[in-house]
């Protein structure tokens, strides 16, 4: 289960978490991934602007394939450019790891554990969840390819480019069990 983030052009998809989740984890979810402070956007859904941050999702009606626009952003952020350190870009590259490791990982290994049991049909449960977190995966390698290290930082560029190997392979799992079972 998932819900979409429209951002101008930008169509993303997240993970649904469970109906007490706070806003916050949502806002904060959305933040991270557009790099933005989370003040500097508003959330809204079925055009109400989600305001209460400690309400859970539910009391904003917020379920599968929900989508929920994201208003302002980068007008509101200050115009001074922000200086990143090696330590700023590699903490960005291990909370990303974190997220596929702790998120993705456990729903690529219950997939795939599923697999065995089923006959797959397109268009059935298993083909979207495979879409689905092929999706997700690929989200993911996108933001570990769209953070810049500059050139000196050589452990930064190490960490990065084990990190896109990382979640590359975890795709490869999943695209070769799926495979395999067709």
């Amino acid at each position: 289960m998932s819900y979409n983030v429209k951002w101008g052009r930008e169509k993303l998809q997240f993970p649904l978490p469970s109906p007490e989740t706070k806003l916050a984890a949502i806002r904060r979810q959305i933040a991270d991934h557009i790099h933005l402070p989370h003040s500097s956007f508003k959330l809204i859904h079925a055009g109400a602007v989600m305001k209460d941050d400690g309400a859970p999702i539910s009391s904003y009606g917020l379920k599968n394939k929900s989508t929920i626009a994201v208003v302002g952003g980068p007008e509101q952020v200050s115009t001074a450019p922000e200086r990143k350190t090696e330590k700023h870009i590699i903490t960005q590259i291990e909370s990303e790891l974190d997220k596929v490791r702790t998120g993705l990982l456990p729903s690529v290994d219950k997939f795939l554990d599923s697999l065995s049991n089923r006959k797959i049909t397109p268009g059935d449960s298993l083909d979207r969840e495979h879409t689905r977190l092929g999706e997700l995966l690929l989200q993911s390698l996108l933001r570990l390819d769209a953070i810049h290290a500059e050139s000196e930082w050589e452990q930064a560029r190490k960490d990065r480019k084990a990190g896109v190997r990382e979640v590359q392979a975890l795709l490869d799992r999943l695209d070769t069990g799926w495979k395999a079972r067709r």
